[in-house]
């Protein structure tokens, strides 16, 4: 039937054939389509509407500069607002730059401002190379030999070994775990400690944890990793309990638990920038996560035993190594790895030194620099952490009366290179295991090869390391045991946290 409407606000029969010029379903329709068709940024808030009506209360001339600030900004794009931030930055870098003139009572040429230009330029670009890890800091050379004084000292403890330990990007504070579930913050400088209290089982359930590990390990706090945001926003552990928990830094709060693993997490790395978090796990998979989101994202394969450690940088690629002697490198956006085999050994711990090069420690005490495109080691350092065992000695006289005999043995757990870090961005490393002593190395690029340095005292099994940004101190997890089981027991070590200084020659010495 075909309708019209009547000026009464009634219909009546007429019109021509398939014309919906006056049907109220069609009308409606395009009254929606307007509707939502006005983007957010023309709705008006709630504080302006009261202006409008003549009620505001407050500083008036304050929020009717804050409105014209927004305003002004409100319809420039993504691309404006980072040139604005831009223009902005280096129009304070100019008058810093001219301020140091007027102090000098320089003379304000053009040619001086062309030069406090180009080295504005070179410094956002030297700034920028280092970040992005293009260009690698030459520290390893500046590094001077330490004193008798300058030894290791104990800023934190725990009731039993610590397994991991992190550090914020402004080097400003520490984090440490340990085999007992406990998580500290520390003020780097003071050593002033908090500890993460575990919430109820309760809450635990309303953040996401399943309970479905067996029951001796059913209520087990037994954290064997952590890894911090390069923003300092979040912390993640994992361990025993198959779970990877989330804390907010600020409030020291559980967050979130992320379930998906079916054994225990056995190494954790946030990738650097984002908010992307990788975990390792004994049930011999990677697993990446969006922390912000609370989501999990994809699943990566290829190890054929337990995984134990892993690392990332900027780029979508996790490291890791596993029990089955071998490191694989994993693209995460194209579902991609590289397999790298160890020549007669099993991976403990590895690291990146950039993305294209990394480094490895064995159970033989070996520590390896490898290639992206080379399957083998380009370097061996072999015997880094050889353990040096005399023959008993009765009175202080050898049994057999041989005072020649010393044994170099690289089998005991003590020479397992249970952890090595780089210097983000420099040529400064360091490898750790039980055999008394923290190496300090050198990767040397051109050359292909580890160069050690020096050898800092410290007792105890070195299960994890961590360097400052700045090059100035390195921190060590040390404990009477091992990172993974009790294979080997230290007595006269210490449970905590030990940070070692390191002095560094100025740039122009070194050049």
């Amino acid at each position: 039937m075909k309708y019209e409407k009547k000026k009464g606000g009634g219909f009546k029969r007429g019109g021509k054939r398939g014309s919906s010029d006056r049907d109220p379903f069609f009308e409606e329709e395009t009254t929606r389509r307007r509707k939502v068709s006005y983007d957010d940024e023309d709705i008006d808030s709630g504080d302006s509407d009261a202006e409008q009506d003549g009620f505001t209360g407050g500083d008036e001339n304050g929020k009717v500069e804050e409105a014209e600030d927004e305003d002004e900004f409100a319809d420039e794009t993504a691309g404006e607002k980072r040139k604005r931030l831009a223009e902005g930055m280096l129009k304070r870098m100019r008058e810093a730059q001219r301020r140091e003139r007027e102090e000098q009572d320089d003379d304000d040429d053009e040619d001086e401002e062309e030069d406090d230009t180009g080295r504005i330029a070179k410094t956002l670009m030297k700034k920028q190379l280092e970040d992005s890890g293009r260009v690698r800091r030459v520290i390893a050379s500046r590094v001077q030999e330490p004193l008798s004084t300058d030894g290791f000292r104990v800023v934190v403890k725990h009731r039993q070994s610590v397994v991991a330990v992190a550090l914020s990007d402004d080097d400003s504070r520490g984090f440490s775990a340990s085999k007992d579930g406990t998580i500290r913050h520390w003020d780097v400088s003071s050593g002033k400690s908090d500890k993460y209290k575990w919430p109820s089982d309760e809450i635990l359930k309303s953040h996401g944890m399943k309970v479905r590990e067996p029951r001796n390990k059913k209520h087990s706090r037994e954290t064997l990793a952590l890894a911090v945001s390069s923003d300092g926003r979040y912390l993640a552990t994992g361990g025993v309990d198959r779970h990877v928990h989330i804390w907010d830094v600020r409030t020291r709060e559980h967050v979130q638990a992320f379930p998906g693993h079916r054994d225990t997490v056995s190494c954790l790395c946030f990738r650097h920038g984002t908010a992307e978090l990788y975990s390792g796990s004994y049930d011999r998979t990677v697993k990446v996560w969006n922390v912000e989101d609370n989501a999990f994202v994809q699943d990566n394969f290829g190890h054929q035993a337990e995984i134990l450690a892993v690392d990332a940088l900027r780029k979508e690629r996790a490291l890791s190594v596993a029990r089955d002697r071998t490191m694989q490198l994993s693209k995460i956006a194209e579902g991609a790895r590289m397999i790298y085999r160890a020549p007669a050994s099993s991976l403990e711990s590895c690291c990146f030194v950039s993305d294209d090069e990394y480094l490895s420690g064995s159970d033989n005490g070996t520590v390896a620099l490898w290639g992206m495109l080379k399957k083998k080691p380009m370097f061996l350092l072999k015997n880094a952490h050889v353990v040096i065992d005399e023959e008993k000695t009765t009175d202080g006289i050898l049994e057999n009366g041989d005072h020649s005999y010393v044994n170099y043995n690289s089998c005991s757990a003590s020479s397992w290179v249970n952890s090595v870090a780089v210097c983000r961005g420099s040529d400064l490393a360091a490898s750790g295991a039980g055999n008394g002593f923290v190496y300090l190395l050198a990767v040397e690029t051109g050359k292909m090869a580890i160069r050690p340095l020096f050898k800092l005292p410290l007792p105890g099994f070195v299960n994890s390391l961590a360097f400052a940004k700045s090059g100035k101190f390195l921190i060590a997890g040390v404990g009477q045991e091992t990172r993974f089981g009790r294979w080997g027991c230290i007595k006269s070590a210490e449970n905590g946290v030990a940070i070692h200084p390191i002095k560094l020659d100025l740039e122009d010495k070194a050049a």
